[in-house]
């Protein structure tokens, strides 16, 4: 029960896709607060004073139509450095593991011909008690 359990865990598409939820969800508020409070005012920081941030107002004096587009690349942002701490912290030392115990793994080769005739004439001649 828990071998079959444990195969199950240990493949490839299972491990990646919970390691990927848990860490996004548990690390992903701590690379939002970095990304809004430190990327964000910096990629801001390239337009005038009096502008609201990098972006642009379709509609002059009507604030929801404000296209951010600061928020879009910090986001991105977000997302690169989330999927880069999966990947470097989870996914590539389980890959190395799972490299390791294959080879580990010995590769069963089949026995040539020579050696299946040299067998079965062993067991006819155990059978004759020893006789050649």
């Amino acid at each position: 029960m828990l071998k079959g359990f444990k195969d199950f865990i240990l493949r490839g598409n299972v491990v990646d896709l919970a390691v990927a939820v848990v860490i996004g969800a548990a690390f992903g508020a701590i690379v939002t607060s970095f990304t809004e409070s430190i990327i964000e005012p910096l990629v801001n920081a390239v337009t005038p004073a009096d502008s609201p941030g990098l972006g642009v107002t379709v509609i002059p004096g009507k604030e929801s139509t404000y296209i951010d587009f600061a928020s879009v690349i910090t986001a991105a942002i977000n997302f690169l450095i989330v999927a880069a701490v999966v990947y470097f912290v989870i996914v590539l030392p389980l890959n190395k593991l799972q490299e390791r115990r294959k080879r580990g793994q010995v590769e069963e080769v089949p026995p040539t011909e020579a050696e299946l005739l040299a067998e079965i004439r062993d067991l006819l001649r155990a059978q004759r008690g020893g006789q050649a």
